[in-house]
Order: C-alpha cells, then structure tokens, then sequence
C-alpha cells in the first residue's frame, strides 16, 4: 500500500517523497513493536494474543507465541540474552526464551490491563522489568528473582505507557490522568549495587556481586506485602508534566538531550525540557486529527515520528518545531511506533498489520573524476576525494569544493529525504570541473557546479537549478540532458542552463537516464528495460532486459558496463550487448571496475557489494564471495587487493579484499596459461570449489597441481587420461591402505581407463594388483598370451577353483583338460560325453567304468548330443589375435597447453607429440614390474627376485618355481625389434584412422559426481565415500546405527529387471529428477527416506511416548534419527523441518532416558526428585509436558520437598492444555497441591535443581550445569544447508 504524503497544519510545503517500506505484513492489530538489537528482526504483539517474531530482512516468520489470554499491549528485546518480555490484558507479564522457544516464567502482581513493558537499557548489570498498566501502576521486577522490585504509585487513571531513560536514572510515565510523570531510580540503584535491601530477603537468590541473601522467606514475604499496600521510597517523583487537555497516551526520552515528547488524545504532540531542578513544556506540535497514539525521537536525526488514529504518520522538525511530512494508509489507524537502536530503520503498527521503514535513504551521492579522483555529498558539502595522495593507511585526501543550497520550498529539515541523490561529472570536458547534483526534492530537482581544476575549492560558480526526473547525463563537453518529469521527454542543455533540444524517448514509460559510456549517448531504463540511445541520430542502438535496475558503471576503458539491479548484475559491452548475467538472493548495493593498471583484470574484474558481502563477477559469467561485511558500504574503486569505497556516513575507507581466485579464473578463460601456472605454483588458491571449477572448465589436469591427497589426484588423473598420475597415486594409496579392501577398487578403476586407452601392459599389471583372475585370463586370450593362460590355468588349479580351470580350459582350447575337470567336480556324465566328441577314447572308457561302477549307464547319453548338425557339439579353439605385440596402439589423449609446463611458461604454443613406442616401453616396464612384485617369481635370466605377497594359502599353494616364465616381461628384456614393430604398426593403424568409440558415464557415476550428499553417494554404491561424508558432515564413526538406512538407499535406489533366458537381469536406475525428461550426466537417485517417513515416525513416536510405551517410542525416535542424515530435502524449507525433527527427536530420547533413570533410582527420594525435576526441562509438546509435570509434582509432594512441588504446580496451571474440561481433575489436584506445599514452605531434602536457574542437562550423568557452552551441532549444519541440487 503506497503512503500519500500531505501537507501538516504548521508547516509551510512538504518534500514530496514517499515512504521507504523495506517490509510488510498482514496480521491483526498490533499493539506492541520491538526491535532486536543485533538481527534483523522485529517482535509484534497483537490484539489476538498471539506474539509474531518475524525476518524484516527475507519478510518470513520466525517464531510464534500464544500462551496470553487477550491482546498482548507490550513487547521488548532483551539487548544481550536470548529473551523477550510481554504484557498483556491477563494481567501477566511473561518471559520468553526465544532460542528455546517457550515461556520461562510469569510474573504476577498487576490488577488490570497492562500496557507496556521494557527491559532495563543496562540489562546485564540491572536485570530489571518496567511495566506500566491500568491499574495506575508502574512496577519494577527483577527477572532473574523473579520479584516485583518498587510499586510506583500516584496516577489516579490509566498508566499508558513507562519508559527507562537510555543511560540516567529516569522513568517516564504517561497517564489518562493527563500527566507526563518523570521518576528517579537512583534510589533503587543504590540500593541493588550497595548495602541491605530487599533483595536478601530471598535465600540462595544472587545479587549482580554475586552474593547470596540471607534472610528468612518470611520477611520477605513482609516486605512485599508492604510494597504492595504502601509502594517504596526506592523510586521518586521527579517531575510531574501538566499541559495535555486529555490522556497521555505515550512520552519518551531523547536518547542525548534533555528533551521529552509526549502524546494525548488533544490530538497534540508536545515537547518538555528538563533540567536539575524542573522540567517545563516548550512547544507544541498540531496537526493530527485523532488521537496521537504514539511519538518518539529519530535515532539518528533531530526529528520527532508521531503516529495517530486519524490514520497518519507524522514527521516534526525538533530544532524548527514544525510539520514536515505526512504519510496517510487509508483505511488503517496507527497504534504503536518503534525505532531501532543502531539503524535507520523506523516500525509501526496499525488495523491490518505493520510496516518497517526508512524516512531517506542511506547511500551518498557520489561519481567518479578524472584520473585518481571521486566527488561525494556528505551533508551539505561536494568533496573531491583524491585517491593518488595516499598516505599510510588512509585512503587519500579530502578536498571541499562547495557548499550545496539547501533546494526545494520546504527543504529546511535534513533526514527526510532532501538530500542529493545522485551526481554526475562531465568527462568530456578536460579544461575545468561540472557536476550534476541531482536530488528527488519537489518531484526532481538538479543543480549545475562548476569549478576549476587547478583551485577547485576557491572558484565555484554559482549553481544553475532545474527540474529533472532522475539522474543527469554528460553528452559532451557543454551539453547535459534531463528527463523532463511531466512529458518523459529528454531534454538537452547547454552550461548557461538553456535549452537546445528536446528529444522524445524511443520507447513509452522511460523513468530514469543513465550515462552512455560515450559522447552523444545515455542509456533509457524503461520497465525492465535497458535501451541505449543515441541523442543526435535518434537512434537505439541496442536494448537488453534488465529488472530493476538501480545503477549503471562503466568500466575504465569504456568496453563494458555493469547494469546493477535490484537483485542482480548485468553485464555487456559498450553496444549494450549481454556478456552475462547473474543473480543474487540479497540486494545489490554497489559495484566498481577493477582499474589494476598490472595483472590483467582492468575492465575486466567486477567488483559488487551486498548487505554483507563482497562478491565478483567476470564478463564470462564466473562468480564468487571475496569476504564479508559488518556493515554495508558502496564500492567505488577496486585496485589489486584493495576495494576503496564510502560508508553509510559518506567517510572514504579502504578494506583489503584477496581477488586471487577471480584473477586464476580470468587468466583461465583468457588462455594467459603462462600466468595460470605461475598463479599454480606461487598463489594459495585451495579448496574443493577452485578444483571443482577447473573440471567444470575442461581442466583437470591443471587441478592435479592443487591437490596432494591421493584420492583426489587419482581421480583427476583418471579425467584428464592421464595413466602415469594416476599408476603413481594408486600406488600411494596402495600403501596407505593396504593390498586389500579399497585399494582393489582403485586398480579396478585404473584398468578400465587403461583399457579405454588401449594400454593393455598397464591393464594386466591393474588385474595382477587386484587379483582378478578371470579378467586376468580373458585379457591373455585377447593378446594371444598362451604361454601365460596356461600359468594362469595352473594357478586355478593350485587354488581349487573349479570353474577358473574350466574357464582356462576352454580359453585355451584344451578338450583333455576340461575333460579332468568334469570328472574333477563329479560330473561323470558331461566328462564321458566330451571325452567321447573330443576322441579321447581311452579317458571315455575309463570314465565309463567309473560311471558303471557306482551303478550308472551311459546307454543314451550320446543320443542326447546331435552330431554333425548345426546345432551339434564342435570343437572349440581359442580365436587368433589380431595384434600379437607387446602393446595395443593406444587412444591418443589429447593435451592442453596447460599440461607442458615448460611450454606454458614460455609462452609458446603446445605441439602434441605422439610417442607410442615409448608408451609402449613405459607402459612394459610398469607391468613387468608390478607382476614380479606382486606374484613373486623368480627369474633366472632376468635377474628379478623378491618377497612373495601373493599369499594363495600355503606353501604348495603358492606360485613356485614352475611359473618361473611368466615374469619374462619385465623392461629390460623388451628387445629393440618390438618397438621397432610397434612403430611400424602405430603408423599402419594411423592410416587406418581406427580410434575407439568414447563410452558413457554410468548412472552411478553421474550421482556421486552430482551430488555431495551421502544417501547419493550410498545409492551409487560408493559406501566408503558415503561413510567418509558422514564423518566430516557430521563427525560419524560407528555406522553400525545407519547401517539400515544406508542398505535401504543402495536397495531403493535401482530395480532389477529379468532379461532373456540365459543373461543376467538388468539393473534400471531410479532417478529423482526425471519427471519431465531425462536428466542425462545431471541425474540423481531416489532414496528411500523421505520426509513422509520421518513425519510418520515422529507421529508414532508421540504416539507411543502419550501411551507410556517408552522402549517403543525410543525406537521410533532413534529409527527418526537414523534416517535423518540418509534424507534428501527438495527445498529450505524442508531442510529447516528436518532440523526441528532432529530437535525433537533428542529431547525425546533425552526425556525417556531420564524416565528410565527415574524409575530406576526409585528408592532414592533425593536422586529421583532431581531427575523428575530434569525431565520437566526437556522441550516435550505441551500435551506430554503436562504429563511429565504432573509427574514430578507428585513425586516432589510425595517426599515432602514443598515448594519444588509448588513449583510444578504453577508451571502445571500455566499450561493452556489445563483449561479443557477433561483436565478438570488434574487442575483441582494442582490447586490443591499448590495451597498445601504454599503453606509447608519447605523442602525436605537439599536439591541439586534451581528452578529460576537456566541451565543444560549432562545426558551423560543427568546432572545441570549453567556454565556458557557453545557445542556445534554439526548434524543440524549440514542439515541446514543441505538442499536438493
């Protein structure tokens, strides 16, 4: 809803500005506004009861409390502590531990509505509670006590308001009774930091030194009823205010000077000065029309904010006690205001909800000059700032140019707007200095500076005003165009301020003008559109879609512009042609060009800044974080490592910034490989993102350079091709890990790509490391190795492994052998037949006899087999190789640059060399090397000997003697002929132009390439890894807890079709993101938990804990927590739910552990009251807490320990649960437990349990502890960040 600015009673014109709403909501009523002194948060009271805890910044809510019966009138933020304090029209004041988010205790004393309450502004040192209410009372209390401190009597009518002063000893009051009463706590303060008083009338209660009281709870008891009846002397009157001719509704301090501003239903705002000794009225502010519901000071501006039921919002000059802005919201009356403390930031409350908002805004007009210099506005006055005459740590030397009038007809008050907006310099003129000082005064305004450059302070020529819309423009040297703001015509002057042309815009609804990054040229914003135009030809000569767009920065030499919007950054050369765009979640508050006269990042860095951050953009679309922020600031220049820029109070600063990473990624995409790999060997660029966006970019062997660890340089090698990296870090790995477990899985990985490759010598060394025995013998087949198949068949033979001599067998083409294996494994029948085809009659009739022997028949046998048909049995020999040599030709790899350093440091081109022949002799040697090492032969002319870690089981078992041959490979024993023969045929298959087909990637590797998350790592079937996730996710070590979670992620995440007979099933991936079409590399799986399951557990969980089955429900919540870190969240705001499962889920089991504790410490009245007493802290739903409450309020009663069982008691009837009928019973036998341990008022046993104390559970021991601790949970960071790719 827009706010209408009219004109108040006493001011002469108003600016015409509109109200800068950074947030709005739609609730009830609001009747109480407070704002975190720290976040960016903001608490609202409503007239429904319900207290909203909302995020101005993102506009979501936070947090919800509804335990007032009725409006809730007052609300405010503790500065330090976690807690909030409510008033409302139950007469109860209720603290809140928003962290924890519930109520920690009530305090009771007031007899009526009650209409505000505040924290003391020194919390830490007076833990005090001001609240005000209708039955003519202030009341102080002290929260950590939890007593009323001071009864402050003497209004005769409603208390609508009371107030702490910022940093004296004052309270303010406002009454119906038409009085403003000021109030002296010195008294009070004394009394709390010095000698005797009230507060050691509570036992074991702490003052703010640390002490304990020690009087009786009897005297205290009379002290407070003496308070209650007669109020204390602790708190004066100072001042009673008269002058209002009805109620008060609202007074406040100044938060510096003297000063009081009041509000009454005369429809008045008044203002009081104080001093020693009185306190007089010095002016009164009229305008409203209704009564004025609430005033207060600007935080930051000489100014009073007044709100009203005529439906208004009200801005007052305090020095000039005038009117000087009103905003109107038709159909809402306003009720409560509220400004934050450090900010300027402003909140009020209205019929339908609330606002959050600025009266101007914070970013200064600045604008870039020649050479080293920038011209700003701070206040009132132009500076130059000269950026070369930097000295020490400053950033350069302020020079004053001019003073700027103060323009408009009402422009006397600054704070609401008047300011300059924006500045323009003329660069097209070298012989003397004009600035646009353009402001949104009066619709738009601009002023025309013009100043020498050689004496810019002392020669300024009196400014030559006009109206615009928007920014004005430099066309050339003695010409400027503005928007004329009533026909959107583009309007062209000269320096007198003449007219010299009027040009119509191209497109319709053009609001704004920007510079044209050239002489005659500006650029329209129109809608979402960026439209350069050329003045003189009238012609557009490009246009690109742009929303929002707030800012327009050239670079140095002019090539491209940075278009800032809203929420986002365009980019695109000096044709208004897209380079890039991107987008950001915050808005964009300023950008600079990168004007490093070295390195290669002028006009080519783009430097932007957020909120809180400091990012970069690069023409090619590359983005990233530099560093965060305190504060906001707006860059103007960047050079190297160092971004210049103006904070919100216009002063010039310079931060250090680290651009390493932007300069790698641009020298990157400019092909400056000689730069690349000087960044590689001297920068300290780190980290899984620089790796990840050199394999993104095609570059994985430049990330080899990056990484040490051995898993991740295998798997780079494995990217780029790169066999030797790779050979070299299996062999790392291999020693890390041992011969066995995941190291097998990396030779395995290593053998496929040397077989893509074709370099079969490092495949047979790859299935030697790995013992993989069949693909070892298919591989000999393959070569036309017979000589090696044969060991190999001996060495299935050594092992017993039936099928690896019959597989040997068949390979080989040796009918004898399979034959002695049939009869081997006791297959008589299939013996006797082959020998028979094969014509080993002699072995077909001994076979005979045996088969007759243990009284079988081969009469039919041979009927079964056709012979001499097609389908009949033939003799099968091994197929004859088509290379027989020592190597295949192998799979050229193509090289970048970036490969041969040398190459990249000199600057020359790469020149591919092909050298098969010596990956021949490399790629030998390497075998031959590994098979000796590895099987352990020895052999006599090869000189090669070692250690036998081949272990096959025993001594006879091993590879002995007889295999002497197989390690005839070796490098040293390749004679000169076989490579010549390589050579020969490397050329014949050039000719042939033969390369093998590129293969696919497997679902499984698309998901662990895709995703960081383990249930995708799990359901690829990468356990390891996934275990590896969880434990620097989440610091997981035993995962015997998730081990069926992560078997049900593997199981859900593929479905097993059957094929034809006679082949296996086919094993078809079930993927997440296939909905629309194939995902193809980009896939992901499903998992089998999902958020239904967790809420179904959670349920369950409850379900059982309310019937009092606690092993069941143990079971449900830890099944819960078990799934948790195995599911994968669509969005945040699932992600944010799984947190508070998570929550859920360990109080849960923390409660049903203390039960268990509870009952099993039965016979100890001492220990199981404690553990009762503990169980009533856990943050269970209120339908379960009153169930743990009601237990511990019978077992404290039951061994006589009073006011514990008193307590439990209150806490029991705080419960909303206690009002329903069917808790009738319960809530008499409370009230009753209540009266009778009131009237005990002992405990019978010494307690390890404070019950006004904050503390934690040890669930290790179930002790308290109070002491500030801060433990990560590192389960509830992932889970936070953790969204669906």
């Amino acid at each position: 809803m827009l706010f209408v600015p009219t004109f108040p009673v006493k001011s002469r014109a108003v600016i015409k500005t509109t109200m800068l709403t950074k947030f709005e909501s739609k609730s009830a009523r609001v009747k109480g506004l407070a704002f975190h002194p720290v976040r960016p948060w903001i608490c609202a009271s409503l007239h429904n009861g319900v207290i909203q805890l909302w995020d101005y910044r993102v506009g979501t809510v936070i947090d919800r409390f509804e335990e007032h019966d009725g409006p809730v009138r007052g609300v405010d933020f503790h500065l330090h502590e976690p807690l909030i304090v409510t008033g409302g029209d139950d007469y109860k004041i209720k603290v809140w531990d928003y962290k924890l988010r519930r109520c920690l205790f009530t305090l009771l004393g007031h007899l009526d509505y009650i209409r505000t309450v505040q924290f003391h502004p020194n919390a830490t040192q007076f833990p005090w509670i001001l609240s005000a209410s209708d039955d003519q009372t202030l009341r102080l209390w002290d929260f950590q006590k939890r007593s009323c401190l001071s009864v402050l009597t003497g209004h005769n009518h409603y208390v609508m308001c009371a107030s702490f002063h910022p940093s004296e000893d004052l309270i303010v009051s406002a009454s119906l009774d038409q009085t403003v009463r000021v109030w002296d706590t010195a008294g009070l303060r004394k009394k709390q930091l010095g000698g005797p008083g009230l507060d050691e009338g509570y036992p074991g209660m702490m003052d703010v030194n640390g002490n304990r009281g020690g009087t009786s709870a009897a005297a205290a008891t009379a002290l407070n009823v003496q308070a209650e009846l007669f109020g204390t002397n602790d708190v004066v009157v100072k001042y009673v205010l008269e002058g209002h001719d009805r109620g008060v509704n609202w007074a406040a301090f100044h938060p510096t000077l003297p000063l009081l501003a009041s509000a009454a239903d005369d429809r008045q705002v008044k203002l009081w000065r104080m001093s020693e000794t009185k306190a007089w009225e010095v002016d009164t502010l009229r305008g409203h029309a209704n009564n004025v519901s609430c005033c207060l000071f600007h935080p930051k501006q000489e100014l009073v904010v007044s709100n009203s039921e005529d439906r208004s919002i009200r801005v007052w000059d305090v020095s000039k006690r005038v009117g000087v802005q009103t905003f109107r919201r038709e159909g809402d009356r306003f009720w409560i205001l509220a400004a934050h403390r450090s900010q300027n930031l402003l909140a009020a409350g209205h019929d339908s909800g609330m606002i959050v908002f600025k009266l101007e805004r914070e970013r200064p007009a600045s604008a870039h000059g020649p050479g080293d210099k920038l011209y700003y506005v701070r206040g009132r006055e132009l500076f130059c700032h000269d950026y070369s005459r930097a000295t020490g740590g400053s950033s350069g030397v302020d020079v004053p140019i001019a003073s700027l009038r103060r323009v408009g007809q009402q422009a006397q008050t600054d704070g609401i707007g008047s300011g300059p907006r924006f500045l323009s310099y003329n660069m097209h003129n070298p012989t003397e200095g004009n600035i646009l000082v353009c402001s949104e005064v009066d619709g738009g305004c601009y002023e025309l500076i013009t100043f020498s450059l050689t004496n810019a302070g002392g020669s300024v020529t009196d400014g030559k005003r006009g109206s615009c819309l928007g920014p004005g423009v430099f066309l050339g040297r003695n010409r400027f165009a503005v928007l004329d703001r009533h026909k959107r015509e583009i309007v062209v002057k000269n320096l007198n301020n003449e007219t010299t042309k009027r040009v119509s815009a191209p497109v319709p609804n053009v609001d704004c003008l920007y510079d044209g990054g050239a002489s005659g040229r500006i650029i329209l914003r129109a809608d979402d559109r960026a439209v350069l135009f050329e003045v003189q030809s009238r012609r557009v000569i490009g246009e690109l879609t742009a929303p929002k767009i707030k800012n327009v920065v050239w670079s140095p030499d002019g090539s491209k512009v940075a278009l800032l919007c809203k929420y986002g950054v365009v980019i695109a050369n000096r044709q208004l042609e897209q380079l890039c765009s991107i987008s950001d979640t915050v808005r964009i508050k300023s950008g600079a060009w990168d004007v490093s006269p070295t390195g290669g990042t002028n006009s080519n860095l783009f430097v932007y800044t957020t909120l809180h951050h400091v990012k970069y953009c690069l023409p090619t679309g590359d983005t990233g974080t530099i560093r965060t922020l305190d504060n906001p600031i707006y860059a103007t220049r960047v050079v190297k490592d160092s971004l210049f820029c103006l904070d919100r109070e216009a002063r010039s600063r310079v931060i250090s910034i680290d651009t390493t990473e932007a300069r790698f990624k641009l020298a990157l995409a400019n092909k400056k490989y000689g730069q690349v790999m000087h960044m590689v060997k001297h920068s300290r660029l780190c980290g899984r993102a620089i790796v990840a966006y050199l394999q993104s970019k095609g570059f994985p062997e430049v990330a080899l350079h990056f990484v040490r660890d051995p898993q991740t340089r295998f798997r780079l090698a494995l990217a780029c091709g790169n066999i030797e990296a790779a050979m070299e870090s299996a062999f790392s790995l291999e020693q890390q890990q041992g011969a066995d477990g995941k190291s097998r899985d990396v030779w395995g990985e290593l053998g496929s790509e040397a077989l893509r490759q074709g370099n079969h010598q490092v495949v047979e060394m790859s299935y030697q490391r790995k013992k993989d025995f069949d693909r070892l013998s298919f591989l000999y087949m393959l070569t036309g190795d017979n000589e090696k198949l044969r060991k190999m068949l001996k060495i299935s033979n050594m092992r017993n492994d039936i099928m690896g001599r019959y597989h040997n067998a068949l390979l080989l083409g040796d009918a004898a052998e399979r034959v002695a294996v049939l009869e081997a494994s006791g297959n008589l029948p299939l013996a006797y037949i082959s020998a028979n085809l094969h014509g080993l009659d002699e072995v077909a009739e001994r076979i005979k006899v045996a088969i007759e022997t243990q009284e079988g028949s081969v009469e039919g046998l041979m009927e079964k087999v056709p012979v001499g048909t097609k389908k009949g049995g033939r003799l099968l020999q091994p197929p004859t190789p088509i290379v027989r040599a020592s190597n295949w030709p192998t799979l050229e790899i193509k090289k970048t640059t970036l490969e041969d350093l040398s190459a990249a440091d000199a600057g020359d081109e790469y020149e591919e060399e092909s050298a098969p022949a010596a990956a021949a002799d490399t790629g030998a040697s390497a075998g031959a090397a590994a098979w000796d090492d590895d099987f352990g032969m020895e052999d006599a002319g090869a000189g090669i000997g070692g250690d036998d870690d081949f272990d096959l089981g025993d001594d006879d078992m091993g590879w002995g003697d007889d295999l002497d041959g197989l390690g005839d490979i070796g490098g040293d024993d390749i004679a000169p002929d076989q490579v010549d023969d390589m050579a020969a045929f490397n050329e014949i298959s050039g000719d042939v132009g033969f390369q093998m087909p590129p293969a696919g990637r497997p679902p499984a590797g698309c998901w662990v390439a895709n995703s960081s998350h383990a249930a995708d790592h799990m359901a690829a079937g990468g356990a390891s890894s996934a275990m590896q996730l969880l434990h620097r996710q989440i610091a997981a070590s035993d995962f015997s807890n998730l081990k069926g979670s992560m078997l049900g992620c593997y199981l859900g995440s593929t479905v097993s079709l059957p094929g034809v007979p006679g082949s296996g099933s086919m094993i078809v991936p079930l993927m997440r993101n296939d909905a629309t079409v194939h995902p193809g590399n980009d896939s992901l799986p499903r998992t089998s938990s999902t958020m239904r399951s967790l809420v179904t557990g959670v349920r369950m969980g409850y379900k059982y804990f309310q019937t009092g089955k606690f092993n069941e429900a143990r079971n449900a919540f830890t099944e819960v927590l078990s799934q948790i870190p195995l599911t994968v969240t669509d969005n945040r705001s699932q992600a944010n739910e799984m947190k508070e499962m998570l929550e859920i889920c360990r109080e849960y089991i923390t409660a049903i552990r203390l039960k268990e504790a509870i009952t099993a410490a039965g016979a100890d009245p001492v220990r199981s009251t404690e553990l009762s007493a503990y169980f009533t802290h856990c943050n269970l739903q209120p339908v379960h807490l009153l169930l743990a409450l009601r237990s511990a309020m019978g077992t404290a009663f039951k061994h006589k320990n009073f006011i514990v069982a008193a307590s439990f008691a209150r806490r029991l009837l705080e419960l909303p649960d206690m009002r329903s009928e069917r808790n009738a019973d319960l809530r008499m036998k409370a009230t009753k437990v209540l009266q009778r341990s009131e009237q005990m008022a002992r405990n019978e046993h010494t307690l390890n349990y404070k019950e006004n104390t904050a503390f934690s559970i040890d669930c290790k021991d179930f002790v308290p502890y109070t002491q500030e601790r801060s433990v990560l949970n590192a389960l509830t960071v992932v889970l936070s960040t953790r969204v669906l790719q």
